[in-house]
């Protein structure tokens, strides 16, 4: 469901102040970070909401600074707020209708990467770089003028949990810089993007954690590191039944007469390698929807769809 907000009564006329629309962890350190470089005196409202399907949507810590500073705090439901000079919206999913002065954060280098999910996927890609992208909102699609980006270089095998925190510090630095800015009453540098080097990421549901065991192996590895946890887990039946694999490594291929993926074709210090596309995969941390161990697997015979 759609939220309508009237951010901005007025443009204040003596110091400038600036709105938080703010979730997640990356909601969080920009939180920390806003505060701790810019001044919590500069902050106009933070609203935040909650998010049942999440093991910590960092709602309760995000109200507890605001508490600790003194900053005005709304839940998502409230309708009238302060008036700010901008405002910056941070893993916020619900419409703005005031949004002729509002920044929000993109988890992509813009223009790549528009739309939903562009960090598991840039990860899922193998992309060298990733990084985050602030814009001024418009009726496009993420395709505002860029006011700001920060890149962060990825090494391989890279977990999501690890990537986010990583960014989450770039949010933060990249908030302030801008916020800088506005408060010095400096013109934001927006530049149009480049609409011949527009990619789009889709939208992801469970089948989208399903594992193609005739992909090759480093790509199925990137798979599982990217949509662990904080996510649900790369996931494949084996014996019927839907299991997780939270933890995998690409092995060197050997050369099988009959390839049929998804097949045990070893198991190493209880850990059973499974026949890919090309390549190997070992399996270290397999478990069920419920997070039970299921190593060792109960048969050799096994086979992994």
């Amino acid at each position: 469901m759609k939220i309508t907000i009237n951010i901005f009564k007025k443009p204040l006329k003596n110091m400038k102040r600036i709105g938080l629309f703010l979730m997640t962890e990356k909601g969080l350190e920009v939180l920390r970070a806003f505060v701790a470089n810019v001044g919590h005196e500069h902050v106009a409202f933070v609203v935040s909401a909650q998010d049942g399907n999440v093991k910590n949507d960092y709602y309760k810590e995000i109200s507890s600074l605001c508490k600790k500073h003194n900053i005005k705090f709304y839940n998502r439901d409230h309708k009238i707020l302060p008036a700010s000079d901008y405002a910056f919206a941070i893993s916020w999913r619900w419409l703005i209708k005031d949004n002729s002065r509002l920044i929000t954060l993109h988890d992509s280098l813009l223009p790549k990467y528009r739309g939903f999910s562009p960090l598991p996927t840039a990860l899922i890609n193998g992309e060298k770089h990733v990084g985050v992208t602030a814009f001024l909102v418009n009726e496009e699609f993420d395709a505002g003028e860029i006011v700001g980006q920060r890149k962060l270089k990825i090494h391989y095998p890279a977990k999501i949990q690890k990537v986010i925190e990583s960014i989450s510090k770039e949010y933060g630095k990249l908030v302030v810089e801008i916020a800088s800015k506005i408060i010095a009453g400096k013109k934001l540098p927006g530049r149009k993007q480049n609409d011949k080097a527009v990619t789009y990421s889709l939208w992801r549901d469970e089948d989208d954690y399903r594992i193609n065991w005739s992909k090759d192996a480093p790509s199925i590895e990137r798979l599982v590191d990217a949509v662990g946890y904080p996510y649900k887990g790369a996931s494949s039946l084996l014996d019927g039944h839907m299991v997780r694999i939270i933890e995998a490594t690409a092995e060197p291929d050997v050369e099988i007469e009959d390839r049929a993926v998804g097949k045990v074709i070893f198991i190493r210090n209880g850990f059973p390698i499974i026949v890919c596309g090309s390549g190997l995969l070992k399996v270290t941390e397999l478990t069920d929807d419920t997070g039970e161990n299921l190593l060792p697997l109960k048969k050799f015979r096994s086979r992994f769809v």
